[in-house]
């Protein structure tokens, strides 16, 4: 039988097999991994055999070619990243969007962006923000997640893909699952239900099943994150809205902070690039440095 990796705890990996919907298998990888050192991942494609139908136990006997495998978080198999933000309750920390966006470039994963709680902010305000990650390349939501505002576009954008949803804790990404198909809870509940009776608890990732071909990613939520493996000058590339600049500006290898004659900075002063993007580079292009030099 085949299936895919929802959550792994404790050694024990929780399969949904393809073309179910409720049926859960728990299940234990082979030795021959270990000896191999390959661990399988959440988001893995999987064969397993059946130990037993009734107890719905297995193992899991190969993990099928993977299209690719994210470090941070640890999943495999993704076609795009969601990062959830609320626009208030809690006051968004652009910084950590950033970052958020950054990392996932350097993993090569598309991003959407998702302002969730649109409806604590003026129209103004949530205009505003929409339009500077939209203005950067983005593909940008505005959602009321509890009232299914703004639901069925976000709906369309992950559809029959792998989604991984991220975010700091509270800002809705729980309503935003229950708004997406409610009876994913069913699923996830099934997992939940073989965890404590296996007594293993985590705060791992979990995949969980929307409809055919489509699963999330959740995530648990973070209050921050450090960039590694960046030097500061190659920082500029991870900012789409320099790209059109480059090459442009009188120094080559210009990092469009301090060197006059800079295309970027025109930019910014004529307000064609965002004001806090630019202080989201300026501060992460320091923090690299100092992290360099120490």
């Amino acid at each position: 039988m085949q299936g895919k990796i929802m959550k792994g705890v404790g050694g024990f990996y929780y399969i949904h097999p393809h073309n179910t919907v409720n049926t859960i298998y728990e299940c234990k990888a082979k030795g021959a991994f270990r000896n191999q050192k390959i661990k399988p991942a959440v988001g893995d494609d999987v064969e397993i055999e059946i130990i037993s139908e009734q107890d719905k136990t297995g193992n899991i006997v190969e993990i099928l070619p993977r299209e690719n495998l994210l470090i941070r978080p640890a999943v495999a198999n993704v076609d795009q990243a969601v990062i959830v933000f609320a626009l208030a309750d809690p006051k968004p920390n652009y910084n950590l969007l950033d970052r958020f966006l950054i990392m996932m470039e350097q993993q090569g994963v598309d991003t959407l962006i998702c302002f969730n709680k649109s409806d604590l902010v003026s129209g103004q305000e949530a205009k505003e923000i929409c339009d500077i990650y939209a203005g950067a390349g983005y593909q940008v939501f505005l959602t009321v997640a509890k009232e299914n505002v703004g639901v069925d576009a976000f709906r369309e954008a992950i559809r029959g893909k792998t989604s991984v949803f991220a975010g700091p804790s509270g800002v809705g990404k729980s309503s935003m699952l229950n708004a997406l198909h409610p009876q994913a809870q069913v699923q996830t509940g099934a997992v939940s239900e073989k965890i404590r009776r296996g007594k293993h608890t985590t705060r791992h990732s979990e995949l969980i099943y929307i409809e055919e071909d489509t699963y999330i990613m959740d995530t648990p939520g973070f209050s921050s994150l450090v960039i590694e493996n960046l030097e500061p000058e190659d920082l500029k590339e991870y900012f789409r809205e320099f790209e059109c600049y480059n090459g442009r500006c009188k120094f080559n290898g210009c990092v469009h902070i301090h060197e006059p004659e800079c295309f970027v900075k025109e930019a910014l002063q004529a307000g064609t690039i965002s004001q806090l993007r630019y202080d989201n580079y300026v501060q992460l292009y320091d923090e690299l440095k100092n992290k360099r030099r120490w």
